[in-house]
C-alpha cells in the first residue's frame, strides 16, 4: 500500500506559506512547511512520498540549491518550483535538473492545485506521455520559421528585447509573434509555452544549433 503524499512546502515568506498551506489542506491534502531550504534539508532524511513546493529566490539556500540538494540524495520527490516574474531563464534551469513543473507567478489557486495533482499522477504510461508529445510537435509544425525562433529565445530565457537585437526586429513585433505562438500552442501562460517546448526538445536542439 502507498503511503499517503504529503506536501512539502518551502519558502521563506510567511504569508505565502501559511496561505499555500490553508488551499492544500483544504483541498484535501496532507501538508508539511518549511520557513527556509536550510530547514528543509535538515529533514530530507525523513522525507516521505508526496512532492515538494518551493520558490526559486529564497536566502541562503535558494529553491534551485534545494533541487539540486533532492536530486543528489535521489529522493524521489517531484519538485514543483514558484517562479516570480522575469525569472523564466532560473525556471528553465530547474527544469533542466529535474523539477518536475514550475508555476509563473501570479497564479490562481487552481493553477497550483492542477499542479500538484499532476505531478503526483505524473506516472503516466510511456504511451500518453509519446502521444502528448506528439500533439506538441502538431502544433509545432503550425508555427512559421520566425515565431519558432521567437519561441527559442523565450525558452532560453531571453527578454523580448535580447530576441529582438539577436533577429534584427522591434521589441513590439517579438511581441506579436509571441503572442501569435501562444495561441498557435494553445500555451495559457509563458510557464505553459517553456514547459510544451522543453518537452518537445526545443532547449536542447537550439543548444546543439548554436555549438
Amino acid at each position: 500500500m502507498q503511503p499517503e503524499p504529503i506536501i512539502y512546502v518551502v519558502d521563506d515568506d510567511d504569508a505565502v506559506r501559511q496561505s499555500l498551506d490553508f488551499l492544500l489542506r483544504t483541498a484535501g491534502f496532507t501538508v508539511r512547511t518549511f520557513e527556509s531550504g536550510k530547514v528543509f534539508i535538515e529533514s530530507m532524511p525523513s522525507l516521505k512520498s508526496g512532492c515538494i513546493i518551493t520558490d526559486v529566490r529564497m536566502p541562503e539556500i535558494s529553491g534551485i540549491d534545494l533541487l539540486r540538494r533532492v536530486k543528489a540524495q535521489d529522493a524521489d520527490v517531484p519538485v514543483i518550483m514558484i517562479t516570480g516574474h522575469g525569472d523564466i531563464a532560473l525556471a528553465v534551469e530547474a527544469m533542466k535538473i529535474g523539477a518536475a513543473d514550475f508555476l509563473e507567478k501570479p497564479f490562481n489557486d487552481d493553477q497550483l492545485l492542477d499542479a500538484v495533482r499532476a505531478t503526483l499522477s505524473r506516472d503516466a504510461s510511456v504511451a500518453e506521455r509519446k502521444a502528448e508529445v506528439a500533439e506538441i510537435n502538431d502544433k509545432l509544425a503550425t508555427l512559421s520559421n520566425r515565431e519558432r525562433q521567437v519561441l527559442e529565445g523565450l525558452v532560453a530565457g531571453n527578454a523580448n528585447k535580447t530576441i529582438a537585437f539577436d533577429l534584427g526586429i522591434s521589441p513590439r513585433t517579438v511581441e506579436i509573434y509571441r503572442a501569435n505562438l501562444m495561441t498557435k500552442m494553445a500555451a495559457t501562460s509563458l510557464s505553459d509555452l517553456v514547459r510544451m517546448a522543453m518537452m518537445a526538445g526545443i532547449l536542447e536542439n537550439s543548444h546543439k544549433r548554436k555549438r
